[in-house]
């Protein structure tokens, strides 16, 4: 049965019995008999045959959602089964947006891995809502996620609006209508934000990460609302300035979503155990270019 419903999936997602054999390893008479025992099984019949592939009927697809979520289960018992013994085997899938992924996961991942070297780490840098959506669907097995979607208080993070040192001294404060900013596409936590507390900022450029985001402010093209450890080393440095907006917005706070702790595996416990038990980097205070 489980190998039938994999059939299935694969025929979904490759759009023919040919490609999905091959994909399989199996003949296409072979693959057509796991699919009929599923049928059987099922009491319908599952997908369309015609000339450009194979689709799924009603039923296909009312059983498809099912297919994946047994199969994920199996494949958690599997690595429950593996990892028993003082996690030396396993693997934990976790998602996070940039700044998770970029500056606050690295060191918690690195001792992890040091720990347990024999579980394997699946890191995704993801939007909040698809985080949450990938956890319900038993995609990933935790994710950092900016509330207020559900999930464990992880860290506070603070925010920083900052800008090219020449730039800043240029504008006024607070900043004006119109002012240039840079930022990353909507779906981004950071976009929703400077899109409710700076709405009167001119957008100039949407870009897909924090590098890129401060490599076109420190070339004075606009400001940028980020993460206060995504800009400390620039502003150490001097490369970039913090701009003194009264409507920066609060620290957001970073949750740590799974779809429980009893349906962990024991390597992903752990790593939320360490995940928990990571105490707040430090983030020094600088004071903003008035």
């Amino acid at each position: 049965m489980l190998d039938s419903l994999r059939h299935l999936l694969l025929i979904e997602a490759l759009g023919s019995f040919t490609a999905a054999a091959k994909a399989a390893h199996l003949t296409q008479p072979a693959l057509t008999a796991s699919i009929q025992r599923l049928e059987e099984a099922v009491g319908a019949r599952l997908l369309h045959r015609h000339a450009r592939g194979a689709t799924l009927t009603a039923a296909g697809e009312a059983l498809l959602p099912h297919a994946r979520a047994a199969l994920a289960a199996v494949e958690a018992a599997r690595r429950a089964v593996a990892e028993v013994e003082g996690l030396a085997r396993g693997r934990v899938r976790i998602g996070g947006g940039s700044t998770a992924c970029t500056y606050l996961l690295p060191p918690v991942l690195t001792a992890f891995h040091q720990a347990h070297p024999g579980v394997d780490l699946r890191l995704r840098e993801m939007l909040t809502p698809d985080i949450a959506a990938a956890v319900e669907q038993g995609e990933l097995d935790l994710g950092i996620a900016t509330s207020p979607t559900p999930g464990e208080p992880w860290r506070r993070d603070p925010m920083a609006l900052v800008a090219s040192p020449a730039l800043a001294a240029s504008l006024p404060l607070p900043l004006a209508p119109g002012a240039p900013a840079l930022t990353f596409s909507p779906g981004s936590s950071l976009r929703a934000l400077l899109d409710r507390h700076l709405p009167e900022l001119a957008v100039v450029v949407e870009l897909s990460s924090i590098a890129a985001i401060k490599g076109h402010a420190r070339a004075g093209m606009g400001v940028a609302l980020l993460s206060r450890v995504a800009v400390e080393t620039d502003l150490a440095l001097g490369r970039l300035v913090e701009v003194a907006d009264p409507r920066v917005p609060p620290p957001r706070q970073l949750v740590l979503v799974h779809p429980g702790e009893e349906r962990l595996s024991p390597a992903a416990r752990a790593l939320r155990t360490a995940l928990l038990g990571q105490p707040p980097a430090s983030v020094q205070q600088r004071k903003p270019v008035e």
